[in-house]
């Protein structure tokens, strides 16, 4: 017989692992679940990248979004790609050609483009441009990248002469400030009816689902139709946003608040409920602390999920005229921009907030799809 041996060091790396596993926080554990899974990542990825390009809008634009670029008579302007070659050669700096606009017979007197290939207009970084205030508050004019001696347009220009590009990524972050507010609004909603009616039931369970079920059955086109008759047309751009964000989030929390209604009604006649009862611990803290915490997984998804459609709501509303409107940058008013049959047969570059904001969309599906499975201890995900 062989005497079998063990590595002492591999013993001691195994035991601190079950050690670190048993003495980790709820929150460690689902970070540790959500890191295996590859799409999740890759789409928190995505996610950050789409979330700081927002916050970091203002610097990264070239032009101001709201008014027409350096050349107002550039409209319609098809996409300037930042080269380093041409046939005049090479450069260590990137650069775009200068363009001509002239209007021809041959295409019923529409803008033709011609590129003039003799004369470079150099891509400067940290180029001063329009001021703006970083963050709501730190007065700044340097850009990410500009061009003294002309203008660039990596995204084209629409009808009105305005950047694309600038325009793009401010309509992310307004997008996503109206899907935040709505979002809290509903969670904090969800949360407050859905605890107390799953918590106390009775006749404080029936009028609340009552309230619930007629919020349910409120359809949201004729309600913002209602409510956009009404806003009056001097109404200011901020205004707007408030108000749709508000009734986003007044009409989007009867699902979460349903579900952890049914969960409270299971688990209130719990052990450790009854154990925190007899401790003399008021409702509230009973909700907050014990049973709502039971609940977190649910919780997440929820939360995560109803973002994206928190922004497809404010997407489609601002799709049909109903939300909000120019000079605002949402990613709905830019998509009002393609419904025509001439942008899609003639300025297809109209197109690229769309993959924007299909990318956006489809981030926070995967992202709350992995929460889930990282939050759900029974979950064959991360075994």
């Amino acid at each position: 017989m062989t005497d079998q041996t063990t590595d002492p060091t591999a013993m001691d790396a195994d035991q601190l692992a079950k050690e670190a596993y048993f003495t980790a926080s709820q929150g460690q554990l689902i970070w540790a679940r959500f890191k295996k899974q590859r799409a999740a990542m890759i789409a928190a990825s995505v996610l950050l990248v789409l979330v700081l390009s927002g916050i970091f809008a203002p610097f990264l634009s070239p032009y101001d979004p709201t008014i027409a670029g350096k050349d107002k008579d550039y409209t319609n302007g098809a996409p300037q790609i930042p080269e380093f070659c041409d046939i005049n050669g090479c450069s260590l700096r990137p650069f775009v050609h200068a363009v001509e606009r002239e209007r021809s017979m041959a295409t019923n007197f529409r803008w033709v483009t011609k590129v003039n290939e003799d004369k470079r207009i150099y891509v400067e970084f940290f180029a001063e441009g329009w001021e703006y205030k970083l963050f709501g508050f730190i007065p700044m004019d340097t850009h990410l990248f500009g061009s003294p001696d002309g203008f660039i347009h990596i995204f084209g220009t629409d009808l009105s002469g305005k950047d694309i590009y600038s325009r793009t990524l401010h309509a992310i972050w307004t997008s996503m400030k109206v899907g935040s507010i709505g979002v809290f609004i509903a969670f904090v909603l969800a949360l407050i009816i859905g605890g107390i009616s799953g918590y106390y039931g009775g006749w404080i369970d029936s009028i609340l689902q009552m309230i619930t079920d007629a919020v349910r059955t409120v359809p949201a086109i004729p309600l913002f139709m209602a409510v956009a008759a009404f806003m009056p047309p001097e109404l200011s751009a901020e205004a707007r946003f408030f108000y749709i964000s508000l009734i986003l989030g007044f009409i989007g929390w009867p699902t979460l608040a349903r579900r952890v209604r049914t969960h409270l009604l299971t688990e209130r006649n719990q052990e450790y409920v009854l154990a925190a009862q007899l401790c003399g611990a008021p409702a509230g803290h009973v909700i907050r602390r014990h049973l709502l915490p039971s609940f977190t997984s649910y919780i997440i998804v929820d939360l995560v999920i109803s973002f994206p459609y928190m922004v497809l709501s404010e997407t489609a509303l601002s799709f049909i005229g109903l939300g909000l409107k120019d000079p605002v940058n949402s990613l709905g008013v830019m998509l009002q921009n393609v419904t025509s049959a001439d942008v899609l047969l003639n300025y297809q570059w109209y197109f690229i907030p769309v993959i924007f904001f299909i990318a956006l969309v489809m981030a926070f599906v995967f992202v709350g799809d992995g929460l889930r499975d990282a939050a759900d201890p029974y979950s064959d995900t991360h075994k």
